[in-house]
């Protein structure tokens, strides 16, 4: 039996933890790192690797290379989105990608929360003032409340499911619209399942949990802020390109919605001239919700136990993409 390969390529060699290191050649695997600028270099160092692993953010393994990567069975993403990655081609080739997301998944529930609180609170615009030397309440007066409120949530994912355990003491109703997630599995934490047009047509807030892909690409666009409450606050702690950010521009502008709070743009960081960047009515944070004290070593570990689980055939602890058909037999995605 020829020996199971794992290639990092987007870390240094002096980066990776070298208890991480230990962990996985202790199980006989053989790990290569680099850190590779593009594409181009992770075919010499991931042509015969068994598992191509991505920690973090960087773009280097793309459609193009998949076809020269003919051992490859696992694309490893460490962190919790995998739109840094080919997703769909790998589906096509029979490669199964893998994630770790229960690192973030708490703290980005968390922080769609801080979000949606610091916009009813006005908190930012308060904290300016205040430091601006302007002690007055009617400057920046609280907005709304939280309860009674409903609460819609695109996407009811890991994050999703979270934030609705997080909230429910807030006394909110709460809705939610996911094509792959049913009814039933919403109503386990009293949430209704309903169609995007109805979640947007009555929620007061509108928080975004899906994962970008080609379909959720601008999934809040002009048409959809259009039918939101005048009152409606658009919370973003997922991907920045899920949203229409000239539209929301404009939305903002001219009062189609009351405000949001995004966490990741569609570039980052923005441009100065972003008009974002100018709204009272938008707090914005770099891209940070899913940071913590423990997050890399989380990331770190989980990623070892799923090398350590794909290295024995087993079903990797998160997949991406459960409905993929491996391309070679004996791998499995735990889906039955």
């Amino acid at each position: 039996m020829s020996t199971f390969k794992v290639a990092i390529v987007g870390y240094d060699a002096d980066e990776v933890p070298g208890w991480v290191v230990e962990k996985i050649e202790n199980e006989g695997i053989t790990l290569s790192i680099k850190q590779c600028a593009d594409s181009r270099e992770v075919v010499p160092v991931a042509k015969d690797a068994d598992v191509v692993w991505v920690f973090g953010y960087p773009r280097v393994v793309t459609a193009e290379i998949l076809p020269q990567l003919k051992r490859c069975a696992v694309i490893l993403r460490s962190g919790s989105g995998a739109d840094n990655v080919p997703v769909d081609e790998a589906t096509r080739q029979g490669i199964i990608v893998a994630n770790t997301p229960e690192g973030v998944s708490q703290p980005v529930a968390v922080h769609t929360i801080a979000l949606m609180l610091a916009l009813v609170r006005r908190i930012a615009v308060q904290d300016r003032a205040v430091r601006a030397g302007v002690w007055n309440r009617e400057v920046s007066r609280p907005t709304t409340y939280l309860e009674n409120q409903t609460l819609g949530l695109v996407g009811f994912g890991r994050i999703a499911r979270s934030v609705a355990r997080k909230i429910s003491g807030f006394e909110m109703k709460l809705v939610a619209f996911d094509p792959l997630v049913e009814g039933a599995v919403m109503s386990e934490l009293g949430v209704e399942r309903v169609s995007l047009d109805s979640l947007l047509a009555q929620s007061d807030f509108v928080s975004i949990h899906c994962p970008l892909t080609e379909q959720t690409r601008h999934i809040i666009g002009e048409r959809e802020l259009r039918m939101m409450k005048p009152k409606a606050i658009l919370i973003n702690a997922a991907r920045g390109g899920q949203v229409d950010e000239a539209a929301l521009a404009q939305a903002l502008t001219e009062g189609w919605i009351a405000g949001a709070g995004l966490d990741v743009l569609d570039k980052e960081p923005p441009d100065p001239d972003n008009p974002l960047l100018t709204l009272d009515n938008v707090v914005l944070t770099p891209h940070i919700a899913g940071h913590h004290d423990m997050i890399y070593p989380i990331f770190w570990d989980d990623s070892a136990r799923t090398i350590i689980e794909m290295a024995k055939h087993r079903r990797p602890l998160w997949c991406v993409n459960s409905d993929v058909i491996p391309r070679f037999q004996g791998w499995s995605t735990g889906v039955e």
